[in-house]
């Protein structure tokens, strides 16, 4: 099992970071990645079980099901039904801690998943360079110089 872990920091309270990556349809709406997402058969975003279904900047098409959603602890948890890439067994959790000094949020984006052991450490890589931090220099970009 390959396994990715990035973290950040960033510049906000953890509240206004929730309240911007909190919605599970909205990763087009923070994710330079990502350009259209809807949830599959009309459920709600919140609701454990619920498929969203997005395209990438690439054209590519994943579908992903919510696992755990907490507004209590900041946490998003997710697994990956359909990919182009070679993976399978794939859980994700995006999860945002408090950061009482200077107000800010520690973000933690982990993942595990399957592959075969020569494309593991390049996917792993990948999703940590691109979807992970990718996704927190976004969400740093965005709350540059707010207060």
């Amino acid at each position: 099992m390959a396994k990715v872990t990035i973290s950040s920091v960033i510049d906000a309270p953890v509240e206004k970071v929730w309240a911007r990556i909190r919605d599970f349809n909205d990763l087009p709406g923070w994710h330079p990645r990502m350009v259209e997402s809807h949830i599959e058969d009309g459920k709600d975003a919140a609701a454990i079980g619920c498929v969203r279904n997005f395209q990438l900047a690439s054209g590519a098409r994943i579908r992903e099901k919510l696992l755990d959603f907490s507004d209590d602890n900041f946490l998003v948890s997710y697994s990956i039904l359909e990919t182009p890439q070679p993976l399978t067994n794939h859980k994700a959790t995006l999860q945002l801690r408090r950061v009482t000094d200077g107000d800010r949020t520690y973000a933690e984006w982990t993942a595990s998943f399957d592959a075969a052991p020569e494309d593991a450490d390049k996917l792993a890589e990948g999703m940590g360079a691109n979807v992970f931090q990718g996704g927190f220099n976004a969400l740093k970009s965005h709350f540059a110089g707010q207060s």
